[in-house]
């Protein structure tokens, strides 16, 4: 047995936390709900918080979020796959786009949907993921701006996401003069620079925001209170919003190393034996969970005299070295978890998904 808890309060703790922040500074921001893969249980927990707008980039999780919140605002968080835009315009109500044929085949959908489709032109700023180059953008506006069907209601970019490029002042700035420039040469307005996800906030708490940059898509400062610059928890966040629980299910004690002619393992490589250990004992414990469901260099054992050994595809294994606690068969341990251990148990069918107070 293993399960998933998230904890209800120090969710609502963060989201109040970055709710009061962004109010402060005049900033709208939705949830990028993607860690969660769609699960019911917790979205509707967001849904209870107050969240009105959703993010994500599966339009399975999309369609799930207009059951559990029929008027909240969807947004689809990359430049969408021609073969999903029927999908796309009807789950979607804001989608990320780089493409002048995507955009064309956007319109085409919207029409015949009788829908106006929003969209978020991503701007490149250097990190090389989704985005415009500079010096491309304003023939790209100028052949989209009269597209039917097509509202363009911001200039986004994306960072730290591919190559780990921090945004940074000056970055934010330019963005912001993309959209000067461009309102000046159309004579029109642009709602949105959505220049922020979780990684910008530490810009905006040192007041290095650039006021123009209005919108942030907020998913791990959320969820783990992370300051991406430093890799620490921001002062008075939680970072223990969710918990994995999985159990004992052997516990013995057994030689350090393994014996006989050893190969490759299931995931292809070789663990190493210490010299030092051989002829050495220690207890073993085995988890009710394994490389399906997360990977272990996800999972942080909250006993520290817990060390984990190595996972199969089914169970974990731990050295508990003199078992000084006194564990034994049928307890439960505990691990703190980073974005893609959640992300990872979030995609597995196999754990139970719990809420507690």
């Amino acid at each position: 047995m293993a399960y998933l808890k998230l904890y209800r309060s120090k969710l609502e703790h963060n989201y109040q936390k970055l709710q009061a922040w962004f109010l402060e500074a005049n900033v709208e921001w939705g949830v990028v709900s993607k860690l969660l893969c769609g699960n019911k249980l917790f979205l509707e927990e967001l849904v209870r918080l107050g969240v009105t707008e959703f993010h994500d980039t599966r339009i399975t999780n999309l369609k799930v979020i207009k059951q559990v919140a029929p008027e909240a605002q969807t947004v689809y968080i990359k430049p969408p796959a021609s073969r999903n835009l029927k999908q796309v315009v009807t789950y979607a109500d804001v989608s990320f786009n780089t493409e002048l044929s995507t955009i064309k085949l956007l319109s085409e959908e919207a029409i015949r949907q009788n829908k106006t489709h929003k969209i978020i032109i991503m701007v490149e700023m250097g990190d090389l993921r989704e985005g415009v180059i500079g010096d491309k953008l304003m023939a790209f506006y100028a052949q989209v701006v009269d597209m039917p069907n097509i509202n363009i209601v911001g200039l986004g970019t994306n960072l730290n996401c591919l190559n780990g490029i921090l945004p940074s002042h000056d970055k934010l700035v330019q963005l912001s003069l993309y959209k000067q420039l461009i309102e000046t040469k159309f004579n029109i307005h642009i709602p949105w620079v959505s220049g922020g996800t979780s990684v910008t906030v530490p810009l905006l708490l040192q007041k290095q925001l650039p006021s123009a940059v209005n919108h942030f898509r907020i998913g791990e400062m959320l969820f783990f209170g992370l300051n991406l610059f430093t890799n620490k928890t921001v002062k008075g966040m939680n970072n223990d919003v969710f918990k994995l629980y999985a159990e004992i299910i052997e516990l013995l004690e057994k030689p350090k190393t393994p014996s006989g002619i050893q190969s490759i393992n299931v995931s292809g490589e070789m663990p190493a034996i210490n010299p030092q250990d051989i002829g050495k004992k220690h207890y073993r414990a085995i988890l009710d969970i394994g490389l399906l469901d997360c990977n272990p260099r996800y999972m942080m054992p909250d006993n520290k005299e817990v060390e984990i050994i190595e996972a199969s595809s089914d169970m974990l294994v731990l050295d508990l070295g003199d078992n000084s606690k006194g564990l034994k068969v049928g307890d439960m341990l505990s691990f703190t978890l980073t974005y893609m251990g959640v992300l990872g148990l979030m995609n597995s069918r196999y754990i139970e998904k719990q809420i507690i107070d």
